[in-house]
């Protein structure tokens, strides 16, 4: 393999397809389901899968198959298989994840920037999806095509892109199922929608938070009431849910006070937040654009990897029942409505996390009041399995040649939660979980942005392993796990990715 070739043919493919695909898709307002009721009708997900079907259709790579999947009331699935070059791997697969959904707008943009206005501003691609992860497909074919215009082997691959991940995959399930046989049993999963902590090696990803969360509401009338009059007399709705949250959040802290949303940080973990504070710095709060002054929540960089990453965290996304500054009069609310988003720790139990914030939070309302928790997520996390060897070196040599660094390993504060879901349908399967989403790349929020010379390194990376899989395959190396999925240690004292 010529590291140098494979890096300058995907630097050239990036530069004259993929970045440009990336722009028209940047365009198109594809919001996941959760954030558009209307998806269907108003056709930005088909807008967004013909574009992504045509360019796949495009890319010289004999023997392809891309196929758009739809089930009945449900987002529709980009499948797309591609041989092995060579008969020796047999029926070993690879596949590799991604997904075409994007979040909904969020306002605080910069004039010049927008959601849906794909800007070019030196390395940087802005605008909503591009990282999030509108680059998977394209990435994960471009890897494909560096192999084979070297004329270099590789395993058979199969290529799932989804269309509801922002809103928990709820679709995928019943895809992975549907299409099992046509899937296999993949030796190697590879996933481009995870973090980096910064662009100068590969980052893959040991661990994925949980999430539980949904509608939280206080009613405290039918209607609302003028404020001097009942003000005294009325409880407030919104002092009483803060009333109610206090429950669930040390308001002085920060930390989550129900012991059973905690859970035992393996050891191998808390070494390699150690490890992966003592690279980053303080860039594990630099990156965030904080208000001058603002102190982070902890003096201690490794407890701060570990708060993202390992323990449950609170946050209100949304509020209703308030108007608008300029339209509140003086009048007590009937209600309060919050958006609650509860992290959970990689290894909790996502259901039951979720039965316990119901019952804390409804039980015993204060004052009598009319309390409601309608849950809309509670997808367990994910702690990856343990890493072969031949995997291991693979992801250090790859790092080492296209970043000129070694591969850092480090867990993950967002939620994927096909990993999950892959790691219980494929026990005995790899994991290579990577991504470009960087320092202040903002996923989710305003002025997200694509990093593309991380794109491209990573892209030539996915090359790199595809290549060593297929020889670790030969070799007997790819089938089985040398220590259960669930154990959360891994070879060689690195983390897994």
């Amino acid at each position: 393999m010529d590291s140098a070739k494979i890096g300058q043919f995907l630097s050239d493919k990036w530069d004259t397809d993929i970045v440009p695909q990336l722009v028209d898709y940047i365009r198109i307002p594809n919001k996941s389901p959760m954030f558009d009721a209307n998806w269907v009708a108003n056709g930005y997900m088909d807008q967004a899968v013909d574009l992504m079907e045509r360019w796949a259709k495009a890319q010289n790579i004999p023997g392809l198959l891309v196929e758009v999947v739809r089930l009945e009331g449900r987002t529709p699935l980009i499948f797309l298989e591609i041989p092995a070059t060579g008969p020796e791997t047999g029926d070993d697969t690879v596949l590799l994840y991604g997904h075409l959904d994007k979040q909904p707008e969020m306002t605080g943009w910069d004039d010049d920037l927008g959601p849906w206005k794909p800007v070019l501003r030196g390395d940087k691609l802005y605008g909503r999806g591009g990282a999030d992860d509108g680059y998977a497909i394209f990435g994960s074919l471009a890897a494909i095509l560096a192999l084979q215009e070297q004329g270099l082997p590789h395993a058979r691959c199969v290529i799932l892109i989804e269309a509801c991940e922002e809103s928990g995959s709820y679709d995928l399930p019943a895809y992975v199922d549907h299409l099992a046989e046509r899937i296999g049993q993949p030796s190697l999963v590879v996933c481009l929608d995870s973090g980096c902590a910064n662009y100068d090696q590969l980052w893959c990803t040991t661990s994925l938070r949980g999430l539980t969360g949904g509608n939280f509401t206080v009613k405290v009338l039918n209607e609302g009431v003028h404020s001097g009059d009942a003000s005294g007399v009325v409880p407030s709705s919104f002092r009483l849910l803060r009333q109610l949250l206090s429950r669930i959040e040390d308001e002085n802290t920060g930390r989550i006070l129900l012991d059973g949303l905690h859970t035992e940080i393996p050891a191998e973990r808390l070494e390699q937040a150690k490890r992966a504070a003592d690279v980053v710095d303080t860039a594990i709060f630099d990156k965030f654009p904080l208000v001058d002054g603002l102190k982070p929540m902890s003096d201690e960089l490794t407890e701060l990897v570990l708060n993202r990453t390992w323990r449950p965290a609170l946050s209100v996304t949304g509020i209703g029942g308030m108007p608008p500054l300029e339209s509140a009069g003086n009048v007590l609310r009937p209600e309060t409505s919050v958006k609650l988003s509860l992290r959970l720790p990689p290894t909790a139990n996502g259901k039951a996390c979720g039965e316990l914030l119901k019952e804390a939070l409804l039980r015993d309302p204060p004052n009598g009041a009319h309390v409601s928790l309608e849950l809309e997520k509670a997808s367990t996390g994910w702690n990856a399995p343990a890493m072969a060897p031949w995997l291991e070196k693979s992801i250090d040599d790859a790092s080492q040649a296209f970043f000129g660094k070694p591969a850092m390993y480090m867990g993950e504060g967002g939620s994927i939660p096909f990993m999950g879901m892959l790691g219980e349908k494929f026990p005995g399967a790899q994991f290579m979980i990577t991504g470009v989403l960087g320092p202040h790349s903002n996923a989710h929020g305003p002025n997200e942005f694509l990093h593309i010379p991380m794109g491209k390194r990573v892209t030539s990376c996915v090359s790199k392993v595809l290549f060593d899989h297929h020889a670790a395959s030969l070799r007997g190396e790819t089938s089985g796990s040398p220590v259960a999925a669930d154990s959360g240690t891994r070879h060689g004292g690195h983390g897994c990715c």
